[in-house]
């Protein structure tokens, strides 16, 4: 069962006429019910970066092999969790169109590894962030400069963890939170 968010985003993308796939990253039948469950989940693949790579590569695969698909117009799209893991795709040097990030984590295991990166990177974040420090934002950015990446990042004032997602609630206190604006115009981007 496809979580009713990430249907809505996928049959966003088909009504714009896009081969859309969404992907179950941990496993058939593995489907977290709480916030503690889906953390505990995402750790596995954020500690096993090799375990990300492998199932985001088997995902595109079969997205490859859909008789509909252009295949020289193929771009990954990640929100939160799967952020993380379009970026490990375009790390890889994945022959894809783009990656685009939304409100996810900019961090990389390895800064060398931004040089295999062919695809063009948009990433979508939050300007008040209290899980991805800014720090982090600093050295990524540097990444991305340093390997010649055609990258861009868009930073939404206000906007915290979870923006694009209703379901999120609006208490921005909490650091995730639902943020209209934030979402409108991060799907326009």
């Amino acid at each position: 069962m496809i979580r009713p968010y990430a249907k809505k985003r996928t049959e966003q993308l088909a009504k714009l006429g896009y081969v859309a796939l969404a992907i179950n990253m941990y496993g058939k039948g593995i489907r977290p019910q709480n916030p503690k469950k889906s953390v505990a989940q995402a750790v596995i693949y954020r500690q096993d970066r090799k375990l990300t790579c492998d199932r985001t590569t088997a995902r595109l695969q079969v997205l490859q092999q859909n008789t509909l698909a252009d295949l020289k117009r193929i771009a990954a799209i990640g929100y939160c969790f799967g952020d993380g893991t379009v970026l490990e795709l375009a790390l890889t040097g994945a022959g894809i169109a783009g990656v685009v990030s939304f409100h996810g984590n900019l961090d990389t295991p390895n800064a060398s590894d931004a040089k295999n990166i062919k695809a063009k990177v948009l990433v979508l974040h939050r300007a008040k962030d209290p899980f991805v420090p800014k720090e982090q934002v600093k050295v990524f950015k540097t990444e991305m400069q340093q390997a010649k990446v055609n990258w861009q990042l868009v930073s939404y004032p206000g906007a915290v963890h979870s923006f694009t997602n209703p379901e999120s609630r609006n208490d921005s206190s909490k650091g995730a939170a639902y943020n209209k604006d934030a979402n409108e115009r991060s799907w326009r981007a």
